[in-house]
């Protein structure tokens, strides 16, 4: 089992029988005596940042600044035109399980995966296996701020302002500079940044969080985001889950991109996905949904589907490699901004046209923590990462 990455579960009856085996040593995700935390209705608070003032800087940019964006930093840029239905989002967080980190639909469980984020977001720098581990280094967060913004130390330092626990810099500061920076490529950058900051780790409403800077630094040596994107959007559901309330704080946009390429039954071209050019977030931007649908719709749609409702896997997925486990672990570690968390795909190999068989889950509820005086465990699943590479 020294391999972690598969690309063809369905065939392997190995890992089914290490699975099962472990399953049936260690037993499941469940403590003894374990009592659910979970409240019976979430009123979870979905809240976006005005984007508006970015869609218009990306309007009027010509050909030549959008290539080099895509160049750099992928399909992010869609995000803007994708819409949050906020019914549709308040239903579906009700049937976040916490325990197992997946969606729980009636018979049906499913879960955003690595593979499934990575083909949303299209970005060619990224390297699926370098992942991202936050380190509290001698780097300032003002001189990150300094290297990516071309701002002077005086000015960055008199940006900055303190949000709760954590240092940001006001979005009014960064648009100013996309308008007026001369270098092109730092207009890209900054730009880029934002989106970060402002609609995939939205922490701060209309300020971009010190952590997501520290995140961005690391871009340009080809980590990849997917992995913190989803720990942060998992953990997020599990906190607001676990209260019955709360602010979500992961990516709502890239949450309905993916909802939608596993419950609309639209018959595609197939063959568009294999095309250089095509890009599943485009598409789902380009769409006009209903937005009329009330939450206790939605509701009763989600809690009543069966196996046959489900598009498996979503009609822009192209299978490769799947991760479905890290180091040590018997699942994935998904480490974020402010914590980490864990998830196993094995739970959900229909997503992979593969056939599902009992996985092993011992641990996974306890994965998750804040990064706050944990730093030990933080190089455990660093070093975890590492053995995948």
């Amino acid at each position: 089992m020294e391999n972690e990455f598969l690309s063809k579960v369905e065939d392997n009856a190995a890992v089914r029988a290490w699975s099962e085996r472990l399953r049936s040593e260690r037993g499941d995700s469940f403590a003894e005596g374990y009592v659910s935390e979970l409240q019976d209705f979430t009123r979870v608070n979905v809240v976006q940042n005005e984007l508006q003032e970015l869609r218009d800087i990306w309007a009027s940019w010509n050909e030549g600044i959008k290539k080099l964006f895509y160049q750099n930093y992928g399909d992010v840029s869609y995000l803007l035109d994708i819409r949050v239905d906020k019914h549709l989002f308040q239903a579906l967080v009700q049937f976040w399980n916490s325990v197992y980190k997946c969606f729980t639909f009636g018979e049906v469980d499913l879960v955003p995966t690595m593979e499934e984020y990575t083909t949303l977001l299209r970005c060619p720098k990224l390297q699926v296996r370098k992942t991202y581990a936050r380190v509290f280094s001698s780097q300032t967060f003002v001189k990150k701020l300094i290297s990516i913004s071309g701002m002077s130390e005086p000015g960055v330092t008199a940006r900055i302002q303190q949000k709760g626990d954590s240092k940001c810099i006001p979005w009014e500061n960064l648009r100013d500079l996309i308008l007026t920076h001369p270098d092109e490529r730092k207009r890209v950058d900054i730009f880029a940044l934002s989106i970060y900051g402002l609609v995939i780790f939205p922490k701060a409403l209309r300020h971009v969080d010190e952590a997501v800077i520290d995140l961005f630094d690391r871009l340009e040596k080809g980590i990849t985001p997917v992995p913190v994107i989803l720990a942060e959007t998992f953990r997020s559901l599990s906190s607001c889950r676990k209260t019955g309330k709360g602010r979500f704080i992961g990516c709502a946009q890239l949450l309905m991109a993916w909802f939608h390429g596993h419950f609309w039954k639209v018959d595609k071209v197939s063959y568009l996905v294999f095309s250089e050019g095509y890009s599943p977030l485009k598409e789902e931007a380009a769409i006009q949904r209903r937005e009329d649908i009330l939450e206790e719709k939605w509701t009763d749609i989600l809690q009543n589907l069966k196996v046959g409702d489900i598009k498996w896997r979503a009609y822009w997925m192209v299978l490769e490699e799947i991760m479905y486990r890290c180091g040590s672990f018997d699942w994935v570690s998904l480490l974020g901004n402010w914590g980490a968390t864990g998830y196993t795909p094995l739970l959900a190999l229909r997503q992979y046209k593969s056939r599902q068989f009992v996985p092993t889950t011992y641990g996974l509820a306890q994965s998750e923590f804040s990064f706050k005086g944990a730093q030990k465990r933080v190089r455990e699943l660093s070093d975890a990462w590492k053995q995948t590479c």
